[in-house]
């Protein structure tokens, strides 16, 4: 992975230098650990033209040497880390320092252009389109936790019944995500019932789920840092009702269509446009309200974006997600997702695609 790594500095190099930069200052954590491997809570890299330094504290004397090897230099303060940043970015030949404007604080900003004497200046996102491709064992990674996630899902599915609480099903998946060895949840897991399931961010709550209802789940796993995000939409206690299977039918035939004609290339306009036609022609624009998908990654919300406003090319390579909804205030909702890595040969799925109605009787 050093190799890897060093690549990856390499390639921002030279958008460095496209720039006018003499270094970057990465601040934003997943930025750190796809520059290096590290994985700590706190940490600041220095991309400098000739070389990268990583300035932590004493927390990960210990661990930061161990995972970032041959890929930065690792400078530990036990006092200050800013002090020690201070003579990091102090060197000759340092005129203009590029910091991460989306990740950093005003008041960070402004403590940055204190310790030095060159010019700071916000670089905008340098390191977000190299993220956005991902390389075999990114891949492998997002696609082992789409399995794991995929299993607890089949592990907890016999327990949810009518009477159970929201809170009571996301406590079992997330035990279940956690057995079976993700690092933890990439966000935090949605379980929506009845008129909940109509809430496309709905937050979990103590609420009993009833007998004939829709259920909404939205959960993730994380493997080796990347993450995976999987919707399913169920009918508990009773068979499906009309309105429940047609709107079902609508939003899954809204998704086959975009897994079928997604490819590289195309921008976020048109794969947004792909399940957002069908949905609209069946009268149910409006109850479609995000985005078609979003990238995955070290984060479950990155590059690229799949959206009606979005338009830039999908990169090939890139792992995204496709998840259209219809929401129907007062009712419920239905969202479908699943991850899709964007091949030479075209959209390959990461998770399995398991988007039939299931009726958890």
């Amino acid at each position: 992975m050093t190799a890897r790594r060093l690549e990856r500095q390499d390639a921002l190099r030279e958008r460095i230098e496209a720039e006018g930069l003499d270094a970057l200052l990465v601040t934003h954590l997943p930025n750190v650990r796809y520059l290096t491997g590290f994985t700590g809570s706190a940490g600041m890299l220095v991309v400098r033209r000739d070389d990268s330094v990583l300035v932590t504290d004493f927390r990960y004397a210990v661990q930061a040497p161990q995972e970032v090897g041959n890929a930065a230099a690792v400078e530990i303060d036990a006092a200050s880390v800013w002090d020690r940043l201070r003579r990091v970015l102090g060197i000759d030949g340092i005129a203009t320092v590029g910091i991460e404007g989306h990740a950093l604080t005003v008041r960070e900003a402004e403590r940055v252009s204190g310790l030095t004497r060159a010019r700071v200046t916000p670089a905008g996102e340098l390191v977000e389109p190299l993220r956005a491709v991902k390389a075999p064992e990114e891949v492998a990674a997002i696609r082992a936790a789409a399995e794991l996630a995929q299993e607890a899902l089949a592990e907890v599915l016999p327990s949810i019944r009518a009477g159970r609480r929201e809170l009571d099903v996301a406590a079992a998946l997330e035990a279940a995500l956690r057995r079976r060895g993700s690092e933890w949840h990439p966000f935090p897991t949605i379980v929506a019932s009845g008129p909940r399931s109509a809430l496309p961010h709905a937050r979990t709550s103590a609420r009993e789920i009833a007998q004939g209802e829709l259920l909404l789940l939205d959960f993730g796993a994380q493997v080796d840092g990347y993450c995976a995000d999987l919707t399913r939409t169920f009918v508990v206690g009773a068979r499906a009702d009309e309105r429940q299977r047609t709107v079902h039918e609508l939003v899954r035939a809204a998704q086959a269509r975009a897994l079928e004609h997604l490819r590289a290339g195309m921008t976020g306009r048109e794969a947004d446009a792909l399940a957002r036609d069908v949905i609209a022609a069946r009268g149910f624009g409006d109850a479609f309200g995000h985005s078609l998908g979003h990238g995955l990654g070290l984060e479950v919300h990155e590059a690229p974006r799949l959206s009606a406003t979005a338009e830039a090319p999908l990169p090939l390579g890139a792992v995204v997600t496709v998840e259209p909804g219809v929401y129907l205030p007062g009712w419920g909702g239905v969202r479908l997702e699943d991850d899709v890595h964007l091949g030479p040969a075209g959209p390959e799925l990461l998770s399995d695609g398991r988007t039939e109605l299931i009726e958890l009787l």
